[in-house]
């Protein structure tokens, strides 16, 4: 029978998990064996997983599950250059040309391993199955304001932290918002990631402009963009994304002041946004690109971890009914996904 291992994020900042307790407990039910690591930061203590029966490992001792595991995690592995030997289901972000994912690759390559890419876990008609999306444009959102409060007063913003939950996130931004409020463009609105962004900025009164497929049909340019306080992007970088803030975007004459590249995806090819090529963290969440009028970037690549309790219902929720076919993995979702590895290792 199948044997889910869910490890440790190596992650700092990574609180979240793919699997539940009691999500765990129906995968008992079906004659699953669920190892669960321990975890120095995870939302959910370990105890839960032990209480209904999971067996409990150290931290980081994946390395050394059985040939025949299957390795569950959320974010990167630590970078260290190992074959690597199992099959994980996890994000690779992998195969849009970023040069770590082509590390990532060879690695399963030299160690005979296989990736399940949960990005790439999709009904037949490409929708995926489950996804953080909604959390991730909530937090996205909520920090693209914090960096526009910030520059209000003539500053760039200080390092941002995990909430409870989201209404101890709404309370904080309303006690830091003075009388006035930004406006903002988000394009990709009708999907999760747009949703949970619209949803945060109309909590704080603030003025949505709501873009979709329709709105960028024509290709750009879009200079709309620049009218807005805040753009947040929600489209996730694939052939064919219109380029929605040119490098020029920079100089121009605009109101523009934060960009939230929510999907962020900074070194794929396809990057809507050409006005930054890296990450920001926690710690160091807004990217200043230029000075005069100013503007920064935040595209921090865990936002939903920020809300780790809320997320992790939500995206374990929408997974469960797919990890509890894993006993056929070379069929529908774990099928393509499987696919999609094979055709990205070549």
């Amino acid at each position: 029978m199948v044997h889910l291992w869910v490890r440790a994020e190596s992650r700092t900042n990574e609180e979240r998990v793919g699997l539940t307790p009691d999500g765990a407990a129906q995968l008992l039910e079906q004659g699953f064996t669920v190892t669960v690591e321990e975890s120095r930061q995870r939302i959910i203590p370990i105890a839960e997983y032990a209480a209904v029966g999971c067996d409990i490992t150290p931290e980081f001792s994946w390395v050394d599950a059985p040939a025949d595991a299957l390795i569950f995690g959320l974010k990167e592995l630590p970078e260290d250059g190992t074959p690597l030997r199992h099959r994980h289901i996890m994000f690779g972000h992998a195969y849009k040309g970023q040069p770590s994912g082509r590390v990532l690759l060879d690695r399963f390559q030299a160690g005979g391993g296989a990736l399940y890419d949960l990005e790439y876990l999709t009904h037949a008609d490409g929708r995926r199955v489950a996804a953080f999306g909604y959390w991730a444009g909530y937090a996205g959102a909520a920090v693209s304001l914090i960096c526009w409060i910030a520059q209000q007063n003539d500053g760039q913003s200080g390092p941002v932290h995990a909430y409870p939950n989201a209404a101890d996130m709404r309370a904080d931004l309303l006690s830091r918002l003075g009388d006035t409020r930004p406006s903002a463009l988000i394009i990709g609105a009708l999907g999760r990631v747009g949703t949970g962004g619209a949803d945060l900025c109309e909590a704080m009164g603030m003025q949505v402009t709501k873009w979709d497929m329709a709105e960028t049909a024509s290709g750009g340019p879009f200079p709309e963009v620049l009218a807005h306080d805040i753009f947040l992007n929600c489209i996730l970088a694939r052939p064919g994304t219109p380029v929605f803030v040119p490098a020029d975007a920079k100089a121009a004459d605009r109101k523009l002041s934060v960009i939230g590249d929510i999907a962020c995806d900074p070194d794929s090819d396809f990057s809507p946004i050409k006005v930054y090529d890296r990450t920001t963290t926690w710690a160091d969440p807004a990217l200043r690109v230029h000075d005069d009028p100013v503007l920064d970037v935040t595209a921090i690549d865990n936002l939903p971890s920020m809300l780790p309790a809320e997320s992790s219902e939500d995206f374990a929720g929408q997974l469960l009914p797919h990890l509890m076919t894993l006993g056929a993995l070379g069929q529908d979702v774990w099928g393509r996904a499987g696919a999609c590895f094979k055709g990205a290792v070549g």
